[in-house]
């Protein structure tokens, strides 16, 4: 996996990420997920979000759970803190972390995208399997499995309260079909407060693996996994989400 503390998206670009992806966005998806969060043979009250970004998930999320939240990237928890106060933070690689403690389900959004080789995923999958309780459940919802990417481009961005704005694009491609990764290409227009505008481009590689690799690198951590598609209203494909359950 490439570092993503590298990127200027997660690093000096963190105090855009209201802007670029604004956290009503992702009301209906964590409706999505939050029942499978809950499916597990135990109650589910404290959850482990691994990746957590700038928080917009657990926005949604900590209505129904207790959150602990984890990612490798200071200025996006830093974000995170202010969104989310009363959740718990922890700098950490989704590779490596170990917190000594389980929980009762485990939450792996976007950030898993970053996995670019199968042993970084398998990694991710111990970590999460780690800090999963017998009976629990993690669920994995990578934002493309090899059977639903498709090369494009997308936009948006938005302006805020405080007369700050951004616009984006993101095109996607993958230089060699044969490996397990693609290219994001991002162009950010920023303007700051007083209209001065600045333009940011920057290359992101992001991996991209087969359903059936999910599926086994999940059972080889110990986890009965299956596949559930997710629901959706929004113009584009379906994600593909992996619902893993810890035998008790």
């Amino acid at each position: 996996m490439t570092d993503d503390t590298q990127y200027r998206f997660y690093g000096e670009l963190a105090r855009w990420w209201s802007l670029i992806s604004p956290v009503e966005e992702y009301a209906e998806e964590m409706a999505f997920v939050a029942p499978l969060l809950a499916s597990a043979s135990i109650p589910v009250r404290e959850v482990l979000e691994l990746g957590s970004g700038g928080g917009h998930n657990a926005a949604h999320l900590r209505e129904r759970f207790t959150m602990t939240l984890s990612d490798l990237s200071p200025e996006m928890l830093d974000v995170s803190r202010r969104l989310n106060p009363d959740c718990e933070h922890h700098l950490g690689d989704m590779r490596t972390l170990r917190l000594g403690r389980a929980f009762d389900a485990v939450f792996v959004h976007d950030a898993v995208s970053y996995m670019t080789g199968e042993d970084d995923l398998r990694q991710a999958i111990a970590t999460a399997y780690a800090h999963c309780r017998p009976g629990g459940v993690a669920v994995l919802l990578p934002d493309e499995t090899t059977q639903t990417w498709e090369p494009g481009a997308d936009h948006g961005g938005v302006d805020g309260p405080d007369g700050r704005g951004v616009r984006f694009l993101a095109w996607s491609w993958d230089p060699d079909p044969a490996d397990t990764w693609t290219v994001t290409e991002y162009a950010f227009l920023l303007r700051e407060a007083d209209g001065s505008v600045r333009a940011v481009h920057e290359t992101h590689r992001t991996g991209l693996f087969a359903r059936e690799v999910w599926l086994k690198l999940l059972t080889e951590a110990g986890f009965t996994a299956e596949l559930v598609v997710e629901q959706t209203t929004e113009d584009r494909t379906p994600r593909d989400c992996f619902v893993a359950h810890r035998p008790a």
